[in-house]
């Protein structure tokens, strides 16, 4: 009998999963999926779209926020169109290669977009914190250069992952714990030692994410201390409103990064269904939110919304 034993370095395929215990319902899931999907590319497009179209919008503010619709765009592109495929056509199977190619763009670009949102945070902090240096500090050649420094900052921290997944043996069982790629899902069916890559990724998780959510923090306990020294209860809250879009962010992509975190530290006390469904949301959330937020809290770019529609019905008149 062939010995079960036998080291496979470079697996073919892995096995992605559903949602278990839900299988007769995956195929009407999947439209939900598809339906949030859609709304995530729409959003994010038309966010890019006014931006770019929309002269008065050509500031930091709205070029972070349009590097943050360019990195959902990717993100949600390269995960769910596979992640449908699974549920509707029950295509389980993805490369070796896909799959490491998969959970590089995943980390990196979770690692980028959590760098704009805290160059995000400092451009609120130097805008009520220091009014007078704002237009000096944050121009449109270091919006660029702080752009270029957070994609190179993803893939310096991240493309080792895939690297250290490469010298793992896999022999036993192929079957991931979410419907795409990640690094520790991948990495603990590795059958041998995985303390690199528990350790560096790890240490990559904290030195960016970790990192950048304290930064975060900090600089919105010096904005509020800034805000409560203004004179009227008005100014005080106009100057906060302008934060609150940028915290509704930075809460919609953190609180499912943790869920998801705690989720792979205590995987032997959870469903399988809670790792399919906290998996999910992480990649689906801020694609979907991000665009929702703003548009609701920025009226330029409400204005240039209803402008667009007003034309669309207008040329239909026609």
């Amino acid at each position: 009998m062939p010995s079960h034993n036998t080291t496979n370095l470079s697996p073919s395929t892995f096995i992605l999963v559903g949602i278990p215990g839900l299988e007769s319902g995956s195929f009407w899931m999947a439209f939900v999926l598809c339906s949030l999907y859609i709304m995530a590319v729409a959003g994010n497009s038309a966010v890019l779209f006014i931006v770019k179209m929309e002269k008065s919008l050509h500031i930091p503010m709205y070029f972070f926020l349009c590097m943050l619709a360019a990195i959902d765009l990717v993100l949600s592109t390269a995960t769910v169109p596979k992640l449908l495929s699974l549920y509707w056509s029950d295509m389980r199977e993805i490369s070796f290669g896909a799959c490491l190619i998969q959970m590089f763009l995943v980390h990196s670009l979770s690692a980028v977009e959590s760098s704009v949102l805290l160059a995000m945070a400092l451009d609120r902090y130097v805008a009520i914190c220091h009014p007078l240096r704002h237009a000096s500090i944050f121009t449109n050649a270091v919006t660029a250069k702080i752009g270029l420094v957070a994609m190179a900052r993803g893939v310096m921290f991240f493309l080792p992952l895939p690297l250290l997944i490469l010298n793992l043996p896999f022999c036993g069982s192929k079957v991931l714990s979410h419907s795409y790629c990640l690094h520790q899902d991948v990495m603990n069916l590795a059958c041998a030692g995985t303390t690199p890559n528990v350790v560096y990724g790890l240490t990559a998780i904290l030195l960016v994410m970790g990192l950048d959510s304290l930064l975060i923090f900090l600089s919105y306990i010096l904005i509020i201390h800034t805000v409560l020294q203004l004179a009227s209860s008005k100014e005080r809250l106009k100057a906060f409103s302008t934060c609150v879009a940028h915290i509704c962010v930075v809460l919609a992509f953190y609180v499912p990064l943790i869920g998801l975190s705690v989720v792979h530290r205590l995987q032997n006390g959870h469903s399988p269904l809670i790792h399919v469904i906290m998996g999910n949301v992480y990649i689906l959330m801020p694609p979907v939110l991000n665009p929702i937020i703003y548009g609701v809290r920025t009226k330029e770019i409400q204005r240039r919304i209803l402008k667009l529609f007003r034309m669309e019905s207008y040329g239909a008149a026609q």
